[in-house]
């Protein structure tokens, strides 16, 4: 019920003005490629402007913060979708690359005061990815939901 509250309040502040920027990886372009999907779908549904919105793809889930920082200093958005997947492996690799990227995209949000949607995806298996990728829990369309809720409280 609490979403429902958010997105009237973002839609009073007129969506459709709303800047938003979209930093997707390329790596698991399967999953990544939903998420984005879904994130651009609930963009939609808040009525935000397509030429508002900028999609920036970068090779892979480091990279991520990196893409967040150049579209906060060049398009100064008023929200990001950050949204990749980093899929369990044999070694603890998916553990550095998801904490390495939740850490700078929380001292990017704190830093220049613009809510980061978190769609990074860290699933134990392709199957469990899918599942996060798509339809009603694709968490590319909660990410988005969630960057706009916050301009909100921001």
């Amino acid at each position: 019920m609490q979403r429902k509250h958010h997105r009237r309040a973002v839609a009073a502040q007129n969506a459709a003005q709303l800047n938003v920027g979209i930093v997707v990886s390329d790596f698991n372009a399967y999953i990544t490629g939903a998420l984005l999907e879904g994130a651009l779908t609930t963009l939609a549904e808040w009525k935000v402007a397509k030429k508002n919105i900028t999609v920036l793809h970068v090779p892979g889930g480091f990279e991520i913060p990196l893409g967040c920082l150049q579209l906060l200093k060049s398009k100064k958005p008023d929200a990001l979708i950050a949204l990749g997947c980093v899929i369990k492996g044999e070694t603890k690799h998916d553990e550095y690359i998801s904490h390495a990227v939740a850490h700078a995209l929380q001292d990017l949000m704190l830093t220049h005061h613009v809510p980061i949607g978190f769609g990074v995806l860290t699933p134990n298996s392709l199957a469990q990815a899918k599942a996060r990728s798509r339809g009603k829990t694709n968490k590319g369309c909660e990410a988005a939901a969630a960057a706009l809720a916050m301009i909100a409280v921001h």
